[in-house]
């Protein structure tokens, strides 16, 4: 089947760059459509199972590539969904790099000064609390009370989670079945769909062409709600604005795909990829030790053995957040719960003396798995991520039903990079195996290479035309009236949880979308009061399916 359909707006994905937008536009009077190419869940969908169909693989998209692997969101409301809610604001230095390139990254307009405004917006909209120690889980006391041990600081997180209802399940990153976690669906998403915005998930956008008037025409596939591979139905959608914000491995496919319609692409679509510079360090802790060196014991009796309880990252060391250190030096370092279904798999066997991502060495670290501290790694990399051209549909190749694609994307970290990681997990080696607290791992790219949940900068707002997709309002160079607001438009790594950045940085936009909508005849004003917020994910209005 075969549809048309119009509006003044349409927003290619649900997550903080798609649903900010959306409210904003809608509230201020433009007719809005959200494609979404996943399917539209809520509290009660997000069930505490890694079984195939349940939301763990519904909710999520891994894409393999060459040297990079991406985990994402993959259903209305995005990353949102399926992130761990830390909130960090990015470091002042951040917004200074050079990289290798030896010239700012970030657009003059944009520093963090001129960003706070937005973030107070988004905390407002969320809203995002700052954690205190009372909040901190076992894992997290375990790492400040290691940091403490060697020296160093660390801090409670802020997140965007309502304490009053988390049950400290740690199924978080599923998807949280009791709406503690504050995703854009209790927010953002409900506001815009009271405003009149439409959300139609299991719309997977192949390309924008333009039409005659100097608008642009968005033409997607349907796809099953089962079988992501199953095209169902296809339409096309005209719009005087488009917003594309599909995520920093879509992104770039979808503009890459529509260059024959539209004509050539900026040079930096596609290029400058960023993994935020992350891998996991995992630690097997040793129980006598955190009760004889550092003090620690749970009511039970028990030293530690308390991975699985908990609400994923709370604590984090910022040490190395210092603008005084040179660029490739600093980074974050975040106690992080990872589930079983993922991190027996990603987990490495600290000093192997055969293969330590599988094998006898392994199944031992396994059995002591709720002796566990893993450590994420937020560091500066070098944005060599490049991607090949783009598949016939989607963003990838579909390997399975759900969840499992390959993309066109190829990284090969360069030295810069790997020696922020080098740093970095030797800072995690300094404080984690001091007086035997435990054996670490760091992660190796051996059995899948580098692997990120934070892609970035493959579609970048800046200054230089040569490296940047965008112009500082995020307007697409070459193409007036499409923008992008997702993580691809973030210059480089952030060192933090970018989810904060990307959704501030979408705020900012708004303002100059608005303007290019009145400019093409939308009866739109800029509004810019919070949302109102919802009670419960479970009420769904999925217009237009």
């Amino acid at each position: 089947m075969t549809t048309t359909d119009s509006t003044d707006v349409v927003i290619i994905g649900s997550g903080f760059g798609g649903s900010i937008p959306a409210y904003r536009l809608a509230a201020g009077g433009a007719r809005v459509v959200v494609l979404e190419r996943g399917p539209w869940l809520s509290g009660e969908d997000f069930d505490h199972d890694f079984k195939f169909g349940s939301s763990s693989s519904r909710a999520f998209e891994f894409t393999m590539g060459d040297g990079m692997n991406v985990l994402g969101g993959n259903c209305v409301g995005g990353g949102s969904v399926v992130y761990f809610a830390a909130m960090p604001r990015a470091p002042r230095f951040t917004f200074e790099r050079q990289g290798s390139i030896g010239k700012r990254l970030w657009p003059s307009a944009v520093h963090r000064a001129a960003l706070d405004p937005w973030y107070d917006a988004v905390a407002e909209s969320l809203p995002i609390t700052q954690n205190d120690w009372p909040d901190v889980t076992y894992s997290g006391g375990l790492w400040a009370a290691a940091c403490n041990h060697a020296g160093r600081t660390a801090n409670p997180v802020p997140a965007a989670i309502d304490k009053s209802k988390c049950t400290n399940c740690n199924w978080m990153m599923s998807g949280c079945r009791f709406d503690a976690k504050r995703s854009l669906l209790l927010n953002y998403i409900p506001a815009a769909v009271e405003h009149g915005a439409q959300i139609r998930p299991l719309h997977e956008v192949q390309y924008i062409s333009r039409t005659p008037d100097n608008g642009y025409r968005v033409h997607f596939n349907t796809v099953d709600e089962v079988d992501y591979r199953e095209v169902t139905g296809s339409g096309t959608i005209d719009a005087k604005i488009v917003i594309v914000a599909a995520g920093a491995v879509a992104t770039p496919v979808i503009l890459q795909r529509s260059e024959e319609a539209l004509g050539a692409m900026p040079s930096a679509v596609g290029r400058h990829f960023s993994g935020n510079g992350e891998r996991l360090n995992t630690a097997i802790v040793n129980e006598d030790k955190v009760r004889e060196v550092l003090g620690l014991s749970r009511p039970d009796g028990k030293a530690y053995e308390a991975y699985q309880i908990g609400k994923g990252p709370v604590a984090a060391s910022w040490d190395k957040l210092d603008g005084n250190l040179p660029e490739f030096s600093r980074h974050s370092l975040e106690q992080l719960y990872f589930p079983p279904g993922f991190g027996t798999i990603l987990a490495q066997v600290p000093d192997a003396t055969g293969p330590s991502w599988f094998g006898l060495e392994k199944k031992e670290i396994l059995r002591r798995w709720q002796s566990w501290l893993t450590i994420f790694i937020m560091s500066e990399d070098d944005n060599e991520g490049v991607f090949g051209p783009p598949p016939p549909t989607g963003n990838g190749d579909r390997i399975s039903q759900q969840l499992l694609s390959r993309g066109a994307l190829r990284y090969r970290p360069t030295e810069n990079t790997l020696a922020g990681w080098e740093r970095a997990d030797a800072d995690v080696r300094d404080i984690l195996e001091r007086d035997g607290l435990s054996r670490v791992m760091p992660w190796t790219n051996d059995p899948i290479g580098a692997y990120t949940v934070h892609p970035l900068s493959s579609c970048r707002i800046g200054d230089d035309p040569e490296t940047s997709a965008l112009d500082d309002r995020h307007e697409l160079r070459g193409h007036p009236g499409i923008f992008v607001t997702d993580g691809s438009s973030v210059p480089a790594g952030l060192t933090v949880n970018p989810a904060f950045t990307i959704a501030a940085l979408a705020e900012r936009a708004v303002p100059g979308i608005v303007e290019a909508a009145a400019a093409r005849g939308v009866p739109v004003r800029y509004v810019d009061r919070p949302p109102a917020h919802a009670t419960s994910s479970r009420i769904r209005i999925p217009l237009g399916v």
